[in-house]
């Protein structure tokens, strides 16, 4: 019985690792397919939001809500008393109305302005509480027309000729009263300021585009209205058409709203971009901000940036063969990082500051440790609350893994040769009684500033930096062989189908609506990279006052702040995969950036200072030696069975915090 239980175990473990080879996905068209393969081929970046604009009446009844206008009566049977309507009138609605209501008695004083005066009385009343009301445009002209049907009988042609000239005459009239030139000189402009600071407060906040909707469909086209023609009612009625009718001010599904593909909250971190660039540029003299500021600003911005750079690439992939895609994302998936790293050294190298060449290898080294630890551990964790617990292709993450060691092994293997073969060097030691470190002094010695000494002597010119080189030479060499395992030989590892036939990377996509052409993402690309450099130098710039907090060490700096920002977007990428039940994407959005780190970044990097001597050496402190070598080990050790759940990820988080504390509490580098 036993026996035969556990080759009944085996055998649903050998079926399941079949099934997930033969993964079968389902999507609108071949662009969309193809993005999808690309998300689980070895070295392209992982990207979640579409790359082609859905067509809207397949999408749900929540999505369809976010992308209505207002202008379309709805039946509601549900109360119009929530927490996002109240908070609505508390944020905006009372001193929109009180506007409304100063503007009416100044349209009262004016005389000319009566009628206007009327209308911003009603609409004063219309927007303390819109909700459940409805403003109506009255069509004037269509009971013109049924008029002229009925009684005049009038030929087609005849008809149209009539109804234009009534419309000529009607603007007209109206364009030259001489109330519209009072209300288009005093009434118009403090209610347009009025609306557009409540559009941009609400957008800003995301869930309240409902209300900046709102604003806007009043700027646009009701304030411009003639007063006759505007009605405010609760139902519809003949001869009118509706133009506004909000029922919720708020609505918390927004936060999947997308701008031309680009997700709402990375629309709103671009104006981050213009900030840091004005206050970094113009206000050199640090008159108007501070260099935290600028530093926080300029750290920021790179958000927005580094989402647009995805979408760019995961764009050009999409709507190319698998050759393109894998180029663009090698040179363009790790731009972001690179930029900042380039841009500190060549700076303390002008400046002759050591101590952002520390900075950059920490922050190399933090990389290593979200992508290997922290973002695996918190995808496992949100997966597994929601689907307690969740399985992956342990063969495909076996070539990650695979990957993993030899990088991590190749860039840490100069600094374990220079400690086998290093001279270790003191600059002080004492011993118990008080001495010096002389011949006849006894007891125990205590030593400071120990480092090892590689620049005195031949080790370092002779040994250590052409083991750099052989070992920059080999991790790209070991990445492209991995492309072509992957991608050629080795493909039925993933063996991605799209309905019942598999996808052709190389298939036609005509009639696909794409948010982006291969040329604009191309553009994109390209803009958003120079916005990025010119951040990271901003930042860079400024980083010397965080670096002086004499409370927080520079690597704890690095390992952090410097390393993880620029990877939010990747994280929240990961977060949506696990929520899906995809966590093998989730795992491999963290395995594919350390693999780039160690086998392209890394590479680039020495390649760079060899053309451009900034100072660069790739010797790592003990702790960046052994916290990577550990997380590794440990993360290895995780993904060995295939499986995750939530307690695995808390063990990966919990790991990643204690490093952290580590760092935190470590001093700071020598000299620094």
């Amino acid at each position: 019985m036993l026996v035969a239980a556990g080759a009944s175990r085996h055998v649903c473990e050998d079926s399941w690792e079949e099934i997930q080879s033969k993964r079968t996905i389902r999507v609108e068209n071949e662009v969309e397919a193809n993005k999808l393969v690309n998300n689980y081929r070895f070295g392209f970046r992982k990207w979640k939001s579409h790359v082609t604009a859905r067509p809207f009446e397949d999408r749900s009844d929540v999505v369809k809500e976010l992308y209505s206008d207002l202008n379309v009566i709805k039946p509601h049977s549900g109360h119009f008393i929530t927490c996002g309507n109240l908070a609505y009138v508390l944020l905006f609605g009372w001193w929109i109305s009180l506007a409304y209501f100063l503007v009416g008695i100044l349209m009262f004083i004016t005389v000319i302005g009566l009628p206007y005066g009327k209308l911003c009385w009603k609409l004063c009343c219309y927007f303390l509480w819109p909700f459940g009301n409805t403003i109506h445009e009255v069509l004037l002209l269509l009971g013109l027309f049924s008029v002229l049907l009925a009684v005049l009988r009038l030929s087609p042609a005849d008809l149209v000729l009539a109804l234009l000239l009534s419309f000529v005459v009607r603007k007209a009239e109206i364009i030259h009263r001489l109330s519209t030139y009072i209300w288009l000189l005093l009434g118009f402009p403090p209610l347009a300021v009025i609306h557009s600071l409540v559009c941009f407060v609400s957008w800003i906040l995301v869930f309240t585009i409902p209300v900046a909707k709102m604003s806007a469909q009043t700027v646009g086209v009701i304030l411009l209205l003639p007063p006759e023609d505007v009605l405010l009612s609760s139902s519809s009625h003949r001869k009118t058409r509706a133009l506004l009718c909000c029922y919720h001010a708020a609505n918390w599904y927004y936060y999947k709203y997308t701008v031309d593909g680009i997700n709402v909250f990375a629309v709103n971190l671009l104006p981050l971009v213009i900030v840091a660039l004005v206050i970094g540029y113009i206000d050199t003299e640090n008159q108007f901000a501070s260099s935290d500021v600028k530093f926080a600003t300029a750290i920021c911005s790179i958000i927005p940036l580094s989402y647009y750079i995805g979408m760019g690439i995961a764009s050009i992939a999409a709507q190319s063969n698998f050759a393109v895609g894998a180029v663009v994302n090698a040179t363009f998936g790790s731009i972001t990082e690179l930029t900042f790293y380039i841009t500190a050294l060549l700076r303390g190298h002008r400046a002759a500051n050591p101590c952002l060449q520390e900075v950059v290898k920490a922050a190399l080294t933090g990389t290593l440790l979200g992508c290997i630890l922290f973002i695996p551990g918190i995808c496992m964790i949100i997966g597994g609350l929601k689907h307690s617990e969740q399985r992956f292709n342990s063969r495909s993450a076996g070539v990650s893994s695979a990957l993993l060691f030899i990088s991590v092994g190749g860039v840490f293997a100069p600094t374990l040769f220079s400690k086998a073969y290093g001279n270790l060097v003191c600059d002080a030691c004492t011993n118990a009684t008080g001495g010096n470190g002389s011949s006849n002094a006894s007891g125990p010695f205590v030593c400071h500033n120990c480092h090892y000494d590689l620049k005195n002597g031949t080790l370092f010119r002779d040994h250590i930096q052409p083991l750099v080189y052989t070992v920059s030479a080999l991790l790209p060499a070991a990445y492209i062989i991995g492309l072509i395992f992957t991608l050629k030989t080795h493909s039925h590892i993933y063996n991605i189908h799209v309905g019942e036939g598999q996808v052709n990377p190389d298939i036609s996509h005509q009639g696909t609506v794409v948010h982006w052409s291969r040329w604009r993402s191309l553009l994109i690309l390209i803009v958003a990279t120079i916005l990025t450099s010119a951040c990271a130098d901003l930042a860079t710039e400024h980083i010397q006052p965080i670096l002086n907090q004499p409370n927080v060490s520079q690597y704890f700096i690095g390992v952090t702040v410097l390393a993880m920002v620029p990877e939010i977007p990747e994280i929240v990428n990961g977060i949506q995969f696990a929520l899906q039940n995809h966590i093998s994407l989730s795992l491999e959005v963290g395995s594919c950036i350390a693999v780039q780190v160690c086998m392209l970044q890394i590479p680039i990097l020495v390649l760079f200072n060899a053309f451009c001597d900034v100072g660069f050496v790739l010797l790592f402190s003990d702790q960046h030696l052994w916290a990577s070598i550990f997380s590794v080990i440990l993360v290895n050790y995780i993904f060995m069975d295939g499986k995750s759940d939530y307690f695995q990820g808390t063990a990966l988080v919990v790991v990643y915090l204690i490093l952290l504390a580590l760092y935190y509490f470590a001093p700071s580098p020598s000299g620094c």
